[in-house]
């Protein structure tokens, strides 16, 4: 299955494609495809930079104050109104997980959201998180199926990048896309794939070590994910590009 162009819909719908892409992924490597001992668990990404992975509580189960307004009955009013639904869906993303058998957590496969560059902070904030999970020994996997912005102009890995080590890099403009598989070793390699909509998501690497790795269905679990996709909101992925 060819990659979608996920920028034609709004991120509430990329994000429950993001949530069962996840947890297929942690599934596939649950069966069979890591070695003895090792588990994949699907985590809730949360605002520590830590390589400990906690899952939080939904806000909305807390009980809210007995006094204040409502907005629903009292809308607040002001010259200028802005949202950031994007940015929401980024703080209820599920991250996979891979622990050793001592419990240790030894790689992290992340799968790009809109609110991961939706802001300048945000964006940031994704890059110092990457290098620190890298920096403290936890290899990576950054799947990213959405196109340079003027926040990371040449894609999420150059972001990363900088921040482990300042050399150039620039992606084809053929291929916007990123994959990119990170082994902490000494030194930190990276194994970038620039891809672009319609080509299938290559099979990167899951290092366990340095010098290990399992490989990542990213491809079928993109195919199994797609077909688990509610059928009403296919369609407009599936549209021929328009032509202007």
């Amino acid at each position: 299955m060819p990659i979608h162009d996920w920028t034609r819909v709004r991120a509430n719908r990329f994000h429950h494609f993001h949530q069962e892409w996840t947890m297929g992924i942690a599934r596939a490597l649950n069966q069979g495809l890591l070695p003895d001992g090792y588990s994949a668990l699907a985590d809730q990404v949360t605002g520590g930079p830590v390589p400990d992975v906690v899952t939080l509580s939904p806000s909305g189960s807390l009980a809210g104050p007995a006094g204040g307004v409502a907005v629903i009955d009292a809308p607040v009013r002001s010259r200028v109104q802005v949202e950031a639904e994007a940015a929401v869906y980024a703080r209820k993303a599920n991250r996979v997980t891979v622990t050793h058998p001592d419990g240790v957590v030894v790689a992290v496969i992340e799968i790009v959201s809109p609110g991961n560059k939706d802001s300048r902070h945000a964006a940031r904030s994704f890059a110092r998180k990457a290098a620190e999970f890298l920096f403290a020994g936890v290899h990576l996997l950054i799947v990213d199926l959405f196109p340079p912005s003027r926040r990371d102009p040449q894609g999420a890995h150059k972001l990363i990048w900088d921040r482990i080590r300042d050399e150039p890099f620039e992606l084809p403009a053929d291929k916007p896309l990123t994959v990119a598989a990170y082994a902490a070793g000494v030194p930190i390699r990276a194994y970038v794939e620039p891809v672009a909509v319609g080509d299938v998501v290559p099979d990167l690497p899951v290092f366990l070590t340095p010098d290990r790795y399992v490989t990542c269905p990213l491809n079928a679990t993109y195919d199994q994910s797609w077909a688990a996709f509610p059928k009403p909101l296919k369609g407009q992925l599936e549209a021929p590009p328009s032509v202007t």
